[in-house]
């Protein structure tokens, strides 16, 4: 069984076990436990049921791993040619890493 869910604007395939990396939540703690509830499709062994626009009475429960990890380290160069400009600069995005518990459909 697996749905897909859409967590902080990002749309996941969730089934239990899985480890997911999603944007940074805020205000939560190691251990906790997380519900989604924008459910926009299930899959249960071949019956798949897609919501309009989301599927009424689904969640996801998560319980929170790690509240903070930082991703890769990205850098943005810019410059123009011939004119002396040049910008570094760099970003680290913040995430949270969950695991999947259940669905509930």
């Amino acid at each position: 069984m697996y749905a897909i869910v859409e967590i902080q604007g990002q749309q996941f395939r969730a089934e239990a076990g899985r480890k997911l990396y999603v944007h940074h939540l805020p205000e939560v703690n190691e251990g906790d436990t997380v519900e989604f509830d924008k459910v926009l499709l299930i899959d249960a062994e071949g019956a798949v049921k897609v919501g309009a626009p989301t599927v009424e009475g689904a969640k996801v429960v998560c319980e929170v791993i790690k509240p903070l990890v930082k991703g890769e380290h990205v850098i943005v160069f810019k410059k123009k040619r011939r004119k002396g400009y040049r910008r570094l600069n760099g970003h680290r995005q913040q995430f949270s890493q969950v695991v999947i518990k259940e669905i509930i459909a």
